[in-house]
């Protein structure tokens, strides 16, 4: 297959590789030109049991020294407190600036891996290998790290672009079906976003992409990829445009905290999307027909359009409030003016996020 995508970073650049499975990882590395030197491969406790050893095997011929570290897996350990393990494995393995960490896993591996690169030595090179598909289509390219903060999502972290990506689809395989689904949260937003056609392919071919077809998933990767590299080339460190990739992140991201951590990512971004489209309904951008397809074509991805009848609307938007994209008080709120085309939004009252979190809690119909 072996398809390749290159991302322009400010005034550096970086390739994406699409395959199906890791053997041209070694000669990616080398043609990146960081051979010959330390690699740490950061991964969690369920990722390395799959394919640590393998990478570490094969990277093991181009390298001065590979080394593993594992942390247990979950949003829960994506901390400060990991990181600092991190550092310290570094130190004890003696770790300079031209060495390289390799992030093997998804988007809790690559952002934490991502951060402590960026801050180690003041920032060394690293590698991202996502075997997520929410990590392959969105948290490994763009070059945003960080990681969470009292349950505050990713509210500390740096931009910090990875030298390169390596994507080994077939692993998508090996994913239970909701991290597949909790992908899905964060592909199916950037069809609303910036491309009604993609949209429409991912209706049509939502069997196939549940049954994960590779000749499906490898195109649908694709264009989700080409839709996110055309925003993040535009404003690589989020001063403007690249704002709308926060579509239905601000009330997901509430959500998430509300919850615990219960609900994964890509799920809390499915329920802030319908958030944000009910807000784009009720003042005139959408339908009533677009807003109920769009809401309920999440269904057919094993995604949830609602939240517990308990949920507490109020403290949800509270926890609004701490969102890292508050600009002078107020919250870049991500809208749709229709499929495919979505705007910043700077003056998105309390009472229509309230509407759009409470539009969840009433009960399936």
């Amino acid at each position: 297959m072996s398809d390749r995508l290159t991302v322009k970073a400010g005034n550096k650049e970086y390739d994406i590789f699409l395959e199906r499975d890791f053997r041209a990882l070694p000669d990616a590395v080398e043609k990146a030109g960081l051979s010959g030197r330390r690699l740490c491969i950061v991964t969690d406790s369920n990722v390395e049991k799959l394919y640590a050893k393998e990478v570490s095997g094969l990277l093991s011929g181009i390298a001065q020294s590979v080394h593993i570290f594992s942390f247990p897996a979950g949003e829960e350990n994506k901390t400060l407190d990991t990181v600092r393990e991190l550092y310290a494995f570094l130190i004890e393995k003696h770790f300079e600036r031209r060495d390289v960490l390799v992030a093997l896993g998804g988007g809790v591996v690559g952002d934490l891996a991502g951060f402590a690169a960026a801050t180690f030595l003041r920032g060394i090179d690293f590698i991202q290998v996502p075997t997520t598909l929410l990590s392959c289509t969105d948290s490994s390219i763009g070059g945003k790290t960080g990681v969470d903060f009292d349950q505050y999502k990713n509210m500390v972290g740096a931009f910090h672009s990875p030298r390169l990506v390596y994507m080994n689809l077939a692993a998508l395989s090996t994913l239970t079906a909701r991290q597949f689904a909790s992908g899905m949260g964060e592909v199916l937003k950037h069809g609303l976003i910036r491309n009604e056609s993609f949209y429409e392919f991912l209706v049509n071919h939502f069997s196939e992409i549940n049954d994960r077809e590779l000749d499906v998933l490898i195109p649908m990767v694709r264009q989700s990829l080409e839709i996110k590299k055309d925003v993040v080339e535009k404003d690589p460190t989020e001063k403007g445009e690249r704002a709308i990739l926060n579509f239905g992140h601000t009330i997901g991201h509430a959500i998430e905290k509300y919850m615990g951590l219960k609900l994964m990512h890509g799920e809390c971004v499915a329920l802030g999307s319908i958030a944000a489209c009910y807000i784009s309904y009720r003042r005139g951008y959408l339908s009533t027909e677009e807003y109920y397809e769009i809401r309920d074509m999440f269904l057919p991805f094993f995604l949830p359009i609602t939240l517990p009848d308990e949920a507490d609307a109020a403290e949800i938007l509270r926890l609004t409030k701490s969102d890292k994209k508050m600009n002078s008080g107020k919250i870049r709120f991500i809208l749709l003016k229709k499929v495919g085309e979505a705007y910043i939004d700077t003056e998105v009252s309390d009472e229509e996020m309230l509407s759009g979190i409470q539009e969840l809690i009433l009960k399936d119909e």
